[in-house]
């Protein structure tokens, strides 16, 4: 896991107006998603994230977790006074005997202890919260001398690779989420405390913090006593800092030239007794949910005009009649990013009601405005909670300045971010069920109107170029399915049944974040298959379009040479012909390129003679001419096929855009000139294929998996991201009509 932070994203482009972009049709989903974008691009031009504990949003946690953005302490009295009020009122009650939960009582269900020893208490609830697990590679310490001599251990290579410490993002996340929460006067914490927190983060000095141990009732007890136990300069916690290297947290505290911080009266309680790690990782996989969810939506599209479907699916009527505002910012989204496109029916003209072959899409194009519609609600919904959470004191008990009581509560119970979680989950198993269908129907030659079998450019019978991918989709989708299964039903009643019923926040956080991994491999094999399909039927319809004026060619020679000058007949023919070409090649594309076009040839043979039968007066055919000319249309179709399919990918780069849609012709350059993953020509590169002569690949040659692994990288790394903030914002300013 990364353990540095990232400075400068990859993606970052001029920002746009802070609040997005105007917009006469109402898409809150794109419009928040946007505003976040542009809220981050200001922070990484320099702004610093200012926290007060009630203006914290999910965009300022991702700009420090991930992007090191300065985090710093509002500097406005009331923020100070009410810190100050905080703790001098818990000091008033304390100095009048009263006893005060965890301050001068034990823990949980040991809360029937008492003790004057103030001070001790907070060690002693550190003390007995630093119980997670974490081996030697998370702390950057070589294994002892007795270890190492084992001969089972010696031989256990997966020691040296596997990882039980969080990500580094996570904690910087939580450190902050931490301290806007204290700083809200109700915990009783001083404000030096927090500002050694911000501190540590501003200095790029994170806690190690074990990954598992959490059940997030009484707050992420054990992940935030790893803070804690930094800011004490605990010899056994460790950090680490920007470049890597892991130390102790009072080794770092005295290079830092900070003073360990000695927690007092309800310190310990007010850091560890809180939903920090639980409502930080959330933020960070929702803003990542955001992104999957209009990447969805963009990757429709494309599968759209992939198959030649029909953008009728989108037009607002049909969603104005079920007005569910999922459904409809879904449906306007994707009718925007389809503007343009020369592949989708129905986009600036009316339905062709003659048409052939299916009238209207399969479901997996046809309904996933519907589809995507309410994880459009979902994803809006739980990140108000989250915003809300973030915002929010979950400690206890609470100091209450105003009416000068402690409370005593459970504030700490963190079900709201499980519940956002879980919804989190089901949402992206939804949005893959939906791709992975999509995917699935473009790669089958019996689903997907005439595309080659496995997308192969080159001939299927040796070359099989997206079946491996689309036996992955299905691994990733059954995963995901079972990651969508709710984790806040497998409750265990803990700590003397004191925590009789817990949250598991934090665990299903975690499970989110493996979802997302999974559907990003997902979304980057599909993209893949997209990219190479747009191509492969920019290569058919261009092959259709230019055997008109080759069959009318072939005609007149035909007739010339029978000394026939029937312009009927001719124009019979040349229809007849076309018709059937147009008709057959789609049905061929498990053949090789000699078959497909034998047979297309042959399929011909009929029209030729009933054009003959119709003619009048009777005109003879030559049954010798006309296996002559079905020989020529074979030779003819094979040649022209060759020629554009080695100027396809010549110049696919170029050609393919044209007749693409907005957000699909953006996304198309991107992975095919930005990231360089070109169009998949077939075995030629694969790495040990023999090369015929005079047939030149890109060297090095890939396989496949490394071609989609650089998407994948591109879309978790973010780079992605601002190609799909341009889709949105193009995506609004289309009219909708």
């Amino acid at each position: 896991m990364a353990s540095h932070v990232q400075q400068t994203p990859p993606y970052t482009r001029e920002p746009s107006p802070k609040h997005g972009v105007s917009t006469t049709q109402s898409r809150p989903f794109i419009n928040s998603g946007l505003t976040a974008w542009n809220n981050i691009q200001e922070f990484l031009q320099g702004d610093e994230c200012i926290i007060d504990g009630s203006s914290l949003d999910i965009a300022g946690v991702v700009a420090v977790a991930k992007y090191g953005t300065p985090a710093l302490l509002s500097t406005d009295d009331e923020t100070r006074k009410r810190i100050d009020d905080s703790v001098g009122m818990l000091r008033t009650h304390l100095d009048s005997g009263h006893l005060v939960y965890g301050v001068s009582t034990g823990f949980g269900g040991s809360a029937d202890t008492r003790t004057d020893n103030l001070e001790d208490l907070q060690r002693a609830l550190v003390q007995h919260q630093n119980t997670g697990v974490l081996t030697s590679h998370d702390i950057g310490r070589p294994q002892d001398a007795k270890s190492m001599q084992d001969p089972v251990r010696s031989r256990d290579i997966d020691m040296a690779f596997s990882t039980n410490s969080m990500p580094t993002s996570w904690v910087r996340a939580s450190m902050l989420t931490r301290c806007n929460s204290i700083i809200r006067g109700h915990s009783g914490v001083r404000i030096s405390v927090g500002q050694a927190i911000l501190k540590l983060l501003n200095k790029n000095i994170i806690p190690v913090v074990p990954l598992r141990g959490s059940i997030s009732a009484s707050g992420d007890l054990s992940p935030l006593s790893y803070i804690a136990g930094a800011i004490e300069g605990s010899p056994d916690i460790y950090v680490r800092l920007s470049d890597g290297k892991v130390m102790l947290a009072s080794e770092a505290l005295e290079d830092a030239g900070m003073e360990p911080v000695v927690l007092g009266p309800k310190e310990g309680l007010g850091l560890l007794n809180g939903t920090a790690f639980s409502a930080a990782t959330a933020s960070l996989a929702l803003h990542q949910s955001q992104d999957v969810v209009l990447l969805s939506q963009v990757l429709t599209a494309m599968g759209v005009e992939a198959l030649q479907g029909s953008a009728e699916s989108f037009w607002p009527q049909i969603a104005n009649m079920r007005p569910h505002p999922g459904q409809i910012e879904s449906a306007a989204n994707i009718f925007s990013f389809l503007q343009g496109s020369q592949l989708a029916k129905c986009v600036g003209s009316p339905k062709d009601t003659k048409m052939t072959g299916l009238y209207q899409d399969r479901y997996a194009l046809r309904t996933s405005s519907q589809w995507l519609g309410p994880q459009i609600e979902d994803l809006l919904h739980a990140t108000s909670q989250i915003t809300t959470e973030l915002n929010s004191t979950t400690d206890n008990p609470l100091i209450d300045v105003e009416s000068d009581h402690v409370l005593h509560g459970g504030n700490f119970q963190a079900a709201v971010v499980t519940s956002t979680m879980d919804r989190a989950r089901l949402c992206l198993e939804r949005l893959g069920k939906m791709l992975f269908s999509q995917a699935t129907e473009i790669i089958n030659p019996m689903l997907n109107g005439g595309l080659p079998a496995n997308l192969s450019a080159d001939d299927p019978s040796l070359s099989f170029t997206c079946k491996g991918v689309d036996i992955n989709m299905a691994s990733y989708q059954s995963e995901l399915g079972f990651l969508a299964n709710p984790v806040g039903n497998h409750v265990q009643s803990a700590e003397m049944h004191n925590q009789a019923i817990n949250s598991l926040a934090l665990i299903s956080s975690r499970y989110t974040f493996q979802a997302l991994d999974t559907i990003y491999m997902l979304s980057a094999a599909h993209l893949f298959v997209l990219c190479q399909a747009l191509d492969l039927r920019v290569l058919q319809n261009d092959f259709l379009e230019s055997m008109g004026p080759e069959v009318k060619k072939l005609v007149e020679d035909f007739l010339s040479t029978n000394k026939q000058s029937n312009q009927g007949l001719q124009d019979e023919l040349v229809y007849a012909i076309s018709t059937r070409v147009h008709k057959v090649w789609p049905t061929t594309t498990t053949a090789d390129l000699d078959g497909r076009c034998k047979t297309t040839a042959d399929a011909v043979t009929l029209d030729v003679i009933n054009a003959f039968a119709k003619a009048s007066p009777s005109i003879p055919l030559d049954s010798a001419e006309l296996v002559r000319l079905t020989s020529k249309l074979q030779t003819c179709m094979q040649d022209l096929y060759e020629a554009k399919r080695q100027n396809l990918f010549k110049n696919h780069l170029t050609t393919t855009p044209t007749y693409l849609g907005n957000a699909a012709k953006r996304m198309y350059q991107f992975v095919r000139g930005d990231l360089g993953v070109k169009l998949h020509r077939g075995l030629v590169e694969h790495p040990t294929q023999p090369l015929p002569e005079g047939v030149e690949v890109e060297e090095p040659r890939k396989s496949i998996g490394s071609r989609i692994s650089v998407i994948y990288e591109a879309l978790r790394d973010g780079r992605a991201s601002a190609v799909l903030m341009a889709c949105a914002e193009e995506g609004l300013r289309q009219k909708q009509t």
